[in-house]
């Protein structure tokens, strides 16, 4: 089919609305507002209650899930619009922790189609439109929505939130959002409104941020200062806000010390949203544990090894993996497969993973923006300074690693959602029976 001459309908399946919506704009990243405001204007969409959107660098994902699985054990009905995803597109949007099915999401996108008329809009923007068609039409409590890319000219940033969460902020879409820390928190900082609660979650607080609290007139919540948590010798931790407190919690489920932080920052966005109710100790400790995200420090064990994926894609989110790494020492090797798209720091990822790896694959991640394997290697061949093997393929990587490793060796697999949903995809045809 020739997507561009055959524009899709109501009846069309969902793999040919995706298809045909790659095609619509010549830019895949077109930053601004006015065209999805406009559109959203003539979808005249109901608004929830709580709308909460969540912004920053790293930790996103993760402080989504959290925040999901908090609100719908408190009843509310939840609606979160994430991205990217990893294995099926209905991952990007949920209720009440379940997958749109692609009926709903065909539904919405013929909506927005009827309505955008001659505007242009990108994959990303069609994709939020949709979510947010499908989250009014089911008359939520709530919407969670996560910032794709930077805040102040993200899609999601078309809407009003009645507070919002920035977890943290490092380099990452330097090409889109500025060179250093202090341009990014300005961003970032995009998503504050006039009166509206922001927490902020890391104790690295850049100045450029504090002066966009100000000028905006926004209510930060800064950790340290108006929320904290701390860990305990006996794996518990604890945590305060400005007017509740909660003592020997269970750590959450999602792995890594790191989750902590995440999980402080999504306690203090539930406080400054004023769904207190949401923070009953008991509920806390039942809910966080159990939650889990696919690709984040993900461990698998198949077809006789074991398989850590991650999703780290930035330099920041390397040395965070490589430091829950270095705290979970195996007794054998590690093999790592790595794959990048262009618009990331490849030097920057490799570096803080180098003295823990033993052995690099470089693979062409699965997105026409992946640097190719052979250019991806020399450069952390250079970075590293030593050798980085050339995969013709992720099987051809993750079979090759399978073969050479031993009883205690890991194999991680990182860098980008364009490699980890392909190897979770091979990984399920390695489990499953023959």
């Amino acid at each position: 089919m020739n997507f561009r001459d055959r524009k899709p309908t109501v009846d069309s399946s969902l793999p040919e609305w995706l298809a045909w919506l790659e095609t619509l704009s010549p830019k895949e990243i077109d930053l601004g507002l006015e065209r999805v405001r406009a559109v959203l204007e003539r979808l005249q969409l109901q608004m929830p209650e709580h709308l909460l959107l969540v912004a920053g660098t790293n930790g996103k994902g993760s402080s989504v899930a959290m925040l999901d699985a908090l609100l719908n054990a408190a009843d509310l009905r939840v609606g979160t619009y994430t991205s990217p995803h990893l294995v099926r597109y209905n991952e990007r949007v949920a209720i009440g922790g379940v997958p749109v099915s692609d009926d709903e999401l065909v539904a919405a996108f013929a909506r927005v189609e009827a309505l955008r008329k001659d505007l242009s809009l990108t994959y990303f923007e069609y994709g939020t439109l949709a979510a947010m068609a499908i989250f009014s039409a089911r008359e939520l409590d709530a919407w969670i929505l996560e910032i794709g890319l930077g805040g102040r000219l993200d899609a999601c940033n078309a809407v009003e939130p009645t507070a919002s969460l920035i977890t943290n902020i490092a380099l990452d879409h330097c090409d889109w959002l500025g060179a250093d820390v202090e341009s990014i928190a300005v961003e970032k900082a995009g998503v504050m409104r006039n009166g509206v609660p922001t927490v902020f979650g890391s104790r690295q607080v850049p100045q450029s941020l504090l002066r966009a609290a100000e000028t905006s007139g926004a209510n930060l919540a800064l950790l340290g200062r108006d929320f904290d948590y701390e860990a305990n010798a006996d794996g518990s931790w604890n945590w305060a806000g400005r007017a509740v407190s909660l003592s020997a919690l269970q750590p959450p489920g999602l792995q890594g010390e790191f989750q902590l932080g995440n999980a402080a920052a999504v306690l203090a966005l539930v406080e400054a949203a004023g769904i207190e109710r949401v923070l009953d100790p008991e509920r806390v400790n039942r809910v966080l544990p159990g939650v889990h995200l696919p690709g984040r420090l993900q461990a698998v064990t198949a077809a006789g090894a074991h398989w850590l994926l991650d999703v780290a894609h930035n330099p920041a989110g390397a040395a965070v993996l490589a430091e829950a790494l270095a705290a979970a020492p195996e007794a054998g090797r590690t093999f790592a497969i790595v794959g990048v798209v262009d618009d990331k720091d490849v030097e920057g990822i490799a570096l803080p993973l180098s003295p823990i790896v033993d052995e690099w694959i470089a693979v062409t991640a699965d997105s026409p923006r992946a640097i190719r394997s052979d250019e991806l290697a020399r450069r952390i061949s250079n970075a590293c300074n030593r050798p980085c093997r050339i995969a013709e393929s992720l099987r051809d990587a993750m079979e090759y690693a399978q073969r050479n490793v031993a009883e205690n060796d890991r194999i991680l697999l990182t860098g980008s959602f364009f490699l980890i949903g392909p190897a979770l995809r091979i990984l399920e045809l390695y489990s499953r029976p023959e």
